[in-house]
């Protein structure tokens, strides 16, 4: 076979975008769904076969998002028209995660912090620490970074967490933040930091209500993260 191999040249039934269009994106592989950005392969080779190669090189889609454009135009059958595709995509998936935070929605769970920050927190090769600042009802009023580390390490002070909370009036906090090795069971420096900041709190009657940290689930670890509010370091 020679030139170009298009996702029209196969058959019916493994067309991506009929695939979507008759079942829904959801029942589309990632091969496939990044297929439908590329359109079209290289020689002998189509769009999901190249897709297939990005998964396998760069091995999960939180490395696919965070390569850069040149890593990317390495893989054979990306040039710099479907890399440039590729980091569109998900600079526009970055840009609804941060819509979805002005839409102030109440935050009463982990699980709905989680879905907040678990796109934003993806992309991060090093720990950051933010602050979710509440009112009364437990909405959002604004997410404040207050620190970024090492790979593994931050450093973070009551004093830079409480001013953001004092100035936005908020009448409570969630502490969030990463950990890139992807697993998210808390550190001694991590618990430490959370009863500080619990002590703090309960001096400016602001309330700590949970610290949350984001790492990757695993067949062996469903959830994505852990609260330490959920593994009672707040009753303690």
């Amino acid at each position: 076979m020679s030139g170009n191999v298009r996702i029209h040249d196969l058959p019916v039934s493994q067309r991506p975008r009929e695939l979507l269009e008759a079942k829904g994106a959801d029942s589309l592989s990632l091969a496939n769904l990044i297929a439908i950005l590329l359109r079209t392969g290289t020689k002998g080779r189509s769009a999901i076969h190249v897709a297939e190669e990005l998964l396998a090189q760069f091995g999960s889609l939180q490395s696919l998002a965070q390569a850069s454009l040149d890593d990317l135009r390495k893989v054979k059958g990306i040039g710099r028209d479907k890399a440039v595709t590729l980091k569109a995509a998900f600079k526009l998936a970055c840009k609804m995660a941060e819509e979805l935070r002005n839409e102030t929605p109440v935050l009463d769970t982990p699980e709905r912090i989680v879905e907040l920050l678990r796109d934003e927190s993806r992309d991060f090769q090093v720990e950051n620490f933010q602050v979710l600042l509440l009112n009364t009802r437990r909405k959002l009023i604004r997410v404040e970074r207050i620190s970024q580390g090492t790979l593994d390490t931050i450093l973070v002070h009551p004093r830079e967490v409480f001013k953001a909370a004092i100035a936005a009036s908020a009448a409570a906090i969630v502490i969030v933040h990463n950990h890139p090795s992807g697993d998210p069971t808390p550190s001694e420096a991590d618990i430490k930091v959370t009863r500080d900041l619990i002590r703090a709190g309960q001096l400016l009657k602001i309330d700590v209500l949970d610290h949350i940290i984001i790492g990757r689930a695993t067949e062996e670890r469903r959830k994505d993260y852990v609260s330490l509010r959920e593994l009672g370091y707040f009753y303690t």
